[in-house]
């Protein structure tokens, strides 16, 4: 993937990674495929499950579908991407470790605050169904009274890259895991659009290297 920013007269084009399920999933990606606040190509949607609820929906949507077996690794994802002009790479409810990929040039969306108590709902194994669950351990447990979603750059440690944007949702005590992820999901629908957008468009970045480099404007 280039480094060098595209200029306003191009639109970036962007490839999407959405796991889904094998019977549904990809509602980000028709979300970003739809909305008017996404000033962009979206090329390509890469799935692991290769006729699934994701390849249904691009399909609809009239976006090319990529299947992606294992391994994980960094040699396949960059095979995957190799001989491209694909300039942005877009984690939507992607549930696979991702190395390898510019950390300038990836981001991710995360259906919980990572903020919270040194990163507690990211890292292995917090994605999906556990991740809401452990959300609603801590709620009933009285530790919290929010949860929300985070968009970050994406490095080899999983959710450790440079976070960008957090949005917070009032949870009520009586919520079960998939009212805490409704409730979430919604709200991505909200902002995502937007902040990809602003991502894109150098709006939002940093160097890769150094956190310290990141800039919102």
């Amino acid at each position: 993937m280039s480094a060098v920013y595209i200029s306003a007269m191009e639109r970036p084009r962007l490839i999407i990674f959405a796991s889904g399920t094998k019977d549904a999933g990809g509602s980000g990606l028709e979300n970003l495929a739809t909305s008017p606040e996404l000033d962009a190509d979206i090329v390509a949607v890469v799935s692991n499950h290769e006729n699934g609820g994701v390849r249904q929906r691009a399909e609809r949507l009239g976006i090319p579908f990529t299947y992606m077996p294992p391994p994980y690794d960094a040699n396949h994802y960059a095979n995957l991407l190799q001989n491209t002009s694909i300039e942005w790479v877009a984690l939507s409810g992607w549930m696979k470790h991702v190395v390898g990929l510019d950390p300038a040039r990836t981001f991710n969306i995360h259906p919980a605050l990572l903020s919270f108590d040194h990163g507690r709902f990211g890292g292995p194994g917090m994605y999906g169904k556990r991740l809401h669950e452990a959300v609603k351990t801590a709620l009933d447990a009285g530790e919290i009274s929010e949860s929300g979603f985070t968009m970050h750059f994406v490095t080899d440690e999983m959710d450790r890259g440079p976070v960008f944007f957090e949005h917070r949702v009032a949870l009520q005590r009586d919520m079960s895991a998939e009212d805490i992820a409704a409730a979430v999901n919604k709200a991505e629908h909200q902002w995502q659009p937007k902040i990809t957008n602003m991502v894109v468009h150098g709006q939002i970045r940093w160097d890769g290297k150094n956190a310290g480099s990141l800039i919102v404007s």
